[in-house]
């Protein structure tokens, strides 16, 4: 039961504010002046404070001053029958939330500290969450605990509590189903059916079946009866990845879906009634695909009814050494490797380096390292990125001395091995070309691929 305070000179306002806030609910104590109110404020914690603007010995923009040093989580709502925009700006400076006048309407004034209270409510659940949160590396399966990840964990708990549509949006490899996952995970359907698909993985003939199910005999090779995974799904989730890729045709269907909640087999002239939450995922600018006439605009509007947008790697590079590690210890113990740890200069070239790929690459080159490495610590020539050129290699060779000292000609020959293999790769095989890469003529290349053992 929220607490409020409120604060007024008038008797018979303060008894028509305690009559209608305790109808709803609320626990109600009334001062007459700021004085009274601020040794209250003292011994209570208040929720709410509704304070009137003109009162003897101290009027509302100084209590309100006031009762902030005291108590800075309370809320403020004041009241006023002189309301004027200097009167607003100076409420807000000192800490109210809202201002009302006098004249107001009691439906609509209800609905004020409802939604105040409810605002508070969803603050403090929050800040709890993220103090809880804060010292760990991961929430659920998802790692990291960067700011913008931090953001992420508290709208995942949020939404978690609701059945809205979700549109998870960020660039390939950012994670997109963890999140998916990790709302199923913490709500109320965690116990029923987490539904996977890929839009754009599937052939368009095939998807709606896939979706939808079909009946024997419906087309060549349904030779049975099949529930599709909105019927799967039932009572749970279903995650819709790469939803941008979905053809118009299905895309109507889908918001038809969303609209009735009843399906229909392919074949099928039976109605089904579905309860499914659905997520989905896009790397794609959607509304601008909306825009262009690729993707239905009211579908849009269905699916991002909460959007939760995952940033990509090179954006919280303070994760880079915590999800280093995660896949380090999971690789090394796949493939059964006696390895400690990542050398400092392997963690240095990581940390400076762009990942297109984002999570998803970084695993990769994880997982490559560890496989090929033949001593007891990952070293930088095993960590194979796809997009170094000529101002990244600059960047990378401005590292931090590792403590255990390296050997420098056998360092250079890595670095210029992987250069150019690089180089190769690019030219699709051609020597004449991969030695115009990197401005050398064809007979010093040669030259150096016999000397590196490279033929």
């Amino acid at each position: 039961m929220a607490k409020i305070l409120v604060v007024d000179d008038d008797a018979d306002m303060r008894e028509f504010l305690e009559i209608m806030l305790t109808e709803e609910g609320y626990n109600i104590v009334c001062a007459k002046e700021g004085k009274q109110a601020l040794n209250l404020c003292k011994k209570t914690s208040f929720d709410l404070i509704i304070t009137d603007l003109r009162m003897p010995k101290l009027d509302g923009i100084d209590f309100i001053k006031k009762a902030k040093e005291i108590s800075p989580e309370s809320l403020v709502i004041l009241i006023t029958a002189y309301a004027s925009p200097d009167t607003a700006v100076a409420a807000m400076e000192e800490g109210a939330i809202d201002y009302v006048e006098k004249n107001f309407d009691v439906e609509e004034f209800k609905e004020l500290v409802k939604e105040t209270l409810e605002k508070k409510g969803i603050k403090e659940e929050d800040a709890l969450f993220l103090k809880d949160i804060e010292d760990a590396d991961r929430f659920g399966k998802i790692i990291g605990k960067s700011k913008a990840m931090l953001k992420v964990y508290s709208l995942i708990k949020k939404v978690a509590k609701t059945t809205t549509n979700v549109l998870i949006t960020g660039e390939s490899g950012t994670g997109k189903e963890l999140v998916a996952e990790s709302i199923h995970e913490n709500s109320e359907r965690k116990d029923k059916p987490f539904v996977t698909i890929n839009c754009g993985g599937i052939p368009e003939t095939l998807l709606e079946s896939e979706l939808f199910g079909y009946m024997k005999g419906s087309f060549s090779g349904a030779y049975t009866d099949k529930p599709g995974l909105f019927e799967t799904a039932h009572g749970g989730t279903i995650f819709l990845d790469e939803i941008g890729e979905l053809p118009i045709i299905l895309q109507v269907k889908l918001l038809r879906v969303i609209q009735t909640k009843i399906i229909r087999r392919v074949g099928g002239s039976k109605d089904i009634k579905v309860d499914v939450r659905i997520i989905s995922a896009t790397n794609q600018n959607l509304k601008q695909k909306a825009k262009e006439g690729t993707f239905r605009e009211d579908l849009f509007y269905r699916l991002n009814v909460i959007p939760i947008h995952m940033p990509p790697l090179r954006k919280r590079k303070e994760d880079i050494p915590i999800l280093t590690q995660f896949f380090f210890e999971k690789y090394s113990k796949k493939f059964s490797k006696k390895i400690y740890k990542m050398s400092n200069y392997a963690i240095e070239i990581l940390l400076k380096y762009r990942f297109p790929g984002n999570v998803r690459e970084l695993e990769n080159i994880i997982e490559r390292s560890v496989a090929l490495e033949t001593s007891n610590i990952v070293l930088p020539e095993n960590l194979a990125m796809s997009d170094v050129g000529p101002a990244d290699f600059e960047k990378m060779i401005d590292f931090t001395f590792p403590d255990e000292g390296l050997n420098l000609n056998e360092n250079m020959a890595k670095i210029e091995r992987n250069l150019i293999k690089k180089a190769i790769e690019k030219a699709n095989g051609s020597r004449t070309k991969a030695a115009e890469l990197l401005q050398i003529s064809v007979d010093s290349l040669r030259y150096r691929l016999e000397k590196l053992d490279l033929r």
